[in-house]
C-alpha cells in the first residue's frame, strides 16, 4: 500500500469512528445555534446552556426517539468520511513539503525510539501554516457538503432523501453551494493552526516524559502507549482550539441555515446576531462543540496515527 493510501486509509476510517459515535453533539450544536433567540429558562441549578442542552436533547427524542439523535448521520459521514481522509492525507504531504525547508524544519529532530508519531516534525510556524492552509483548502472544495449537513440537522428542512437535498443545493447555484465558506474558513484556518501547534507540543511533551520514565532507550513506546499519548495530546488541542473559534463556528451555522436576508453576508450575519443576543449570542453551543471536538480530537487521532503504526508495524 503507497504512502497516500495509508494516510487516505487511517484518515477515512477516523471520520467514519468519530462521526458515528459522536454525530448527537453536532444534532444539538446545530438546533442550539439555528434560531435568533434562545428560549426563556426557569431558573435551574445548572447554568442556561446546559439546561438548553437537555431541553434539546428531550424535545428530540420526544419527536423522533433516542434514533433521532443521530439525524443527519449520513450527511454527516458523506462530509467528514472524505473531509478527514483528504485532510489528513493533505496534512502530511504539505507538512513533508515544508519539512525541506529550513525555516520550517526542527533544529532539532526527536528521538525516534520514543516518538508516539509518524509524521513529519515541523516548527510551531510550519505546524500552524500547514493546518490552516490543508483545513481551509479541504473545507472549500467539501463546503456543499457542509450545507448539505447542517441542513440536515438543521429543524427548518424536510428533506425526502440525501440526493434530492444534495441536488437541490447544487441546483441552486454558487450561492448556496458556498454558502458560509468564508465563515468556515474563519473558524478553521486558525482552529486547525491553533490544534496542530499545541498537538505537537503537549504530544512531545507527553512523549519525552514517557521516555524518562522507562529503563531503556532503545525501546520505542508501545502502541497502546503512544495511542494514550495521542488521545490526551489531541483532547488537550482540540479544546483549547475550539474556545478560541467557537464564534466563528456560529456565524458558519446561521449562514449555512438560515434562509433571511440578513444571514446572506458574514457582516449583516455578525450584525444581526450582535443585536438579538450580544456577545453571548456567539457563544451558543459552545458547550456541545468543545464536549464533541475533545472527543473527536482524541479518537479521531488516536485512531488516525494508531492504523498507521499497526500498518507499518514489521
Amino acid at each position: 500500500m503507497s504512502n497516500v493510501s495509508q494516510h487516505l486509509l487511517s484518515g477515512a476510517l477516523s471520520g467514519f469512528a468519530s462521526t458515528i459515535i459522536l454525530q448527537p453533539f453536532d444534532l444539538l450544536k446545530t438546533r442550539i445555534q439555528q434560531p435568533d433567540h434562545l428560549n426563556k429558562l426557569k431558573h435551574s441549578p445548572l447554568s442556561p446552556q446546559s439546561t438548553l442542552i437537555f431541553r434539546t436533547a428531550r424535545d428530540i427524542v420526544n419527536t423522533d426517539g433516542f434514533r433521532g439523535l443521530w439525524r443527519g448521520t449520513a450527511a454527516s459521514l458523506l462530509r467528514n468520511v472524505p473531509g478527514v481522509a483528504l485532510y489528513f492525507t493533505g496534512l502530511n504531504q504539505f507538512r513533508a513539503f515544508l519539512a525541506t525547508a529550513p525555516y520550517f524544519a526542527p533544529l532539532r529532530a526527536p528521538t525516534a525510539s520514543y516518538s508516539s508519531s509518524t509524521l513529519p516534525k515541523l516548527t510551531a510556524q510550519g505546524n500552524l501554516l500547514a493546518g490552516a492552509v490543508t483545513r481551509v483548502a479541504v473545507g472549500f472544495v467539501l463546503n456543499p457538503f457542509s450545507v448539505l449537513k447542517a441542513r440536515y440537522e438543521s429543524s427548518y428542512y424536510s428533506y425526502n432523501s440525501l440526493p434530492q437535498a444534495f441536488m437541490g443545493i447544487m441546483r441552486s447555484g454558487p450561492s448556496e453551494i458556498f454558502r458560509g465558506a468564508i465563515a468556515s474558513s474563519l473558524r478553521d484556518a486558525p482552529y486547525a493552526g491553533i490544534f496542530v501547534v499545541f498537538y505537537e507540543h503537549i504530544k512531545g511533551t507527553l512523549s519525552r516524559t514517557v521516555s524518562s520514565t522507562s529503563n531503556s532507550t532503545t525501546i520505542p513506546i508501545p502502541i497502546s502507549t503512544s495511542t494514550a499519548v495521542n488521545s490526551v495530546s489531541a483532547a488537550a488541542a482540540g479544546a483549547l482550539a475550539t474556545l478560541a473559534t467557537q464564534p466563528f463556528d456560529v456565524l458558519k451555522t446561521k449562514m449555512q441555515v438560515r434562509s433571511e436576508t440578513k444571514y446572506r453576508g458574514l457582516l449583516s450575519t455578525v450584525l444581526a446576531i450582535w443585536r438579538q443576543r450580544g456577545i453571548p449570542g456567539f457563544f451558543d453551543g459552545a458547550t456541545l462543540r468543545m464536549s464533541r471536538k475533545i472527543f473527536s480530537s482524541a479518537i479521531g487521532w488516536a485512531v488516525y496515527e494508531g492504523v498507521l503504526i499497526a500498518i507499518r508495524s514489521p
